[in-house]
């Protein structure tokens, strides 16, 4: 099982990035598929949620008007679209996935940085 996140890196306050996670070695389109984030100090925090076939999101309140999950399951591809990037957003993003027999796998991340 693969799990790969891509698409951080530096931005300034107000900018935007697009992450995507590339899973490999299990059953993608039957996964409930997050995001999550980890910055220095604060423990992991889910940030979004998407299921199956993409009718059921779930956003983290603070986070729900900036970011938009999606999934393409013919590529087995998650995607996290983030405007309006602040400097709290800074972390580690991470993807997981968890299969229908509840086994959870998780990405090593990818790291978001908003500054000036």
């Amino acid at each position: 099982v693969h799990l790969v996140e891509s698409g951080g890196g530096l931005v300034q306050p107000g900018g935007s990035l697009k992450l995507s996670c590339a899973a490999s070695g299990f059953a993608f389109s039957r996964a409930i598929m997050s995001w999550y984030r980890q910055a220095p100090g604060n423990e992991r925090e889910r940030v979004a949620s998407i299921n199956t076939d993409s009718t059921i999101t779930y956003y983290r309140e603070t986070v729900k008007a900036r970011l938009l999950i999606s999934r393409d399951n013919a590529k087995n591809t998650m995607y996290l679209q983030m405007d309006e990037l602040q400097p709290e957003d800074t972390a580690v993003y991470l993807c997981k996935a968890v299969d229908p027999g509840r086994s959870e796998y998780w990405g090593q991340g990818t790291q978001v940085t908003v500054s000036s």
